[in-house]
């Protein structure tokens, strides 16, 4: 079985869940990590068996020559992690948001693609098991022929207190853009998943904590090619009534020509044709990892894409329409008006 040789940049929060996934990959080897701190990279290291960890990533890199970088850093740092990278050929998978801005962003995807780099963007919602069964059902007609609506309600209540994002990820405070960026992008794209490219975008957003800098609240509006159209009603402040308001991050209601999909929070999910009462409809999901474990399938996917030299269904150029459907939807907001998205 052929493996392919991987090394990880960054060791922060989000990281344990990468990590815990190449440990299940068979196909791929980690066999560096890298931190600016050695103590994250050192516990790195030893809880996921890998052999090595440095303080610098381009010294890794040089040291380690390996066929792909996962990058796991904050978004400021993905833009020099990234060059790097593509200096010296390596397939890249980088967290999202691949960058604080559409511009940087933009410039990460077309540098990749000048020096005929592979890049996927770790956007992995769209993986999450419920997502992929969705659209599973969507596509084979279980709810009609015409895709009517998507509905999705979250409220992770993380967000509410003084010290709010603190224990966990405190650079979220001081994100001047917060709610669609770092948590509405993920439903950007699984929307555009499920339904295709966004043509018009309304928003309105607002901050309900004072004691962050970015806005965690937001009603938002997607008109799709086909004639549907996707709400996401979000805020971060308030909380929902599930054991684990993290494991969906919300209520889902697709509604069809035929009928109608409802996930609930606790991951179960509901088929309800037309003039029919509303049926449990049973799917595998895991409690494991991150969400339905979609950081594992995503980064499955990830390593068969490279294997099979096909591209990512979240490789750079897909990932900027999803970002000029979030350019358009902060724009709708501060203008007050529906805008047209333009393409990215």
């Amino acid at each position: 079985m052929r493996r392919l040789k991987g090394v990880a940049v960054g060791a922060g929060y989000f990281s344990q869940f990468h990590y815990d996934a190449w440990d299940r990959i068979p196909e791929v080897e980690l066999t560096a990590c890298c931190d600016l701190d050695r103590q994250r990279a050192e516990a790195a290291r030893e809880q996921y068996h890998i052999a090595r960890s440095y303080t610098d990533y381009a010294e890794m890199l040089d040291a380690e020559q390996p066929e792909f970088v996962d990058i796991i850093t904050r978004p400021e740092h993905h833009r020099d992690a990234c060059r790097e990278a593509v200096s010296r050929g390596f397939a890249i998978i980088c967290q999202k948001p691949l960058a604080p801005t559409f511009a940087e962003s933009q410039e990460i995807v077309e540098m990749a693609a000048r020096h005929n780099v592979p890049l996927m963007v770790h956007e992995n919602f769209r993986f999450q098991p419920w997502h992929r069964e969705i659209k599973r059902l969507i596509e084979n007609g279980r709810i009609g022929d015409r895709l009517f609506s998507l509905t999705f309600r979250t409220r992770p209540g993380d967000g509410w207190a003084e010290d709010a994002y603190l224990a966990r990820q405190p650079y979220f405070r001081d994100m001047s853009r917060f709610l669609i960026l770092e948590t509405g992008i993920h439903f950007i794209d699984t929307f555009r998943y499920l339904a295709g490219e966004v043509e018009r975008v309304y928003c309105v957003l607002r901050k309900l904590n004072p004691a962050i800098a970015g806005e965690d609240c937001g009603l938002l509006i997607l008109e799709f090619a086909d004639g549907a159209v996707g709400t996401w009603d979000a805020n971060r402040y308030n909380e929902s009534n599930g054991d684990d308001p993290r494991y969906t991050f919300g209520e889902f209601l697709v509604e069809g020509s035929g009928g109608s999909i409802r996930l609930a929070l606790d991951g179960s999910m509901t088929v309800q044709p037309l003039g029919q009462p509303e049926r449990p409809h049973p799917y595998e999901h895991s409690h494991h990892g991150f969400s339905g474990d979609c950081c594992f399938a995503a980064q499955r996917h990830f390593v068969e894409s490279l294997l099979s030299n096909r591209p990512c269904e979240t490789s750079g150029q897909q990932y900027l329409k999803s970002l000029a459907v979030q350019e358009a939807l902060y724009q709708s907001a501060e203008q007050g008006t529906p805008v047209v998205v333009g393409r990215g």
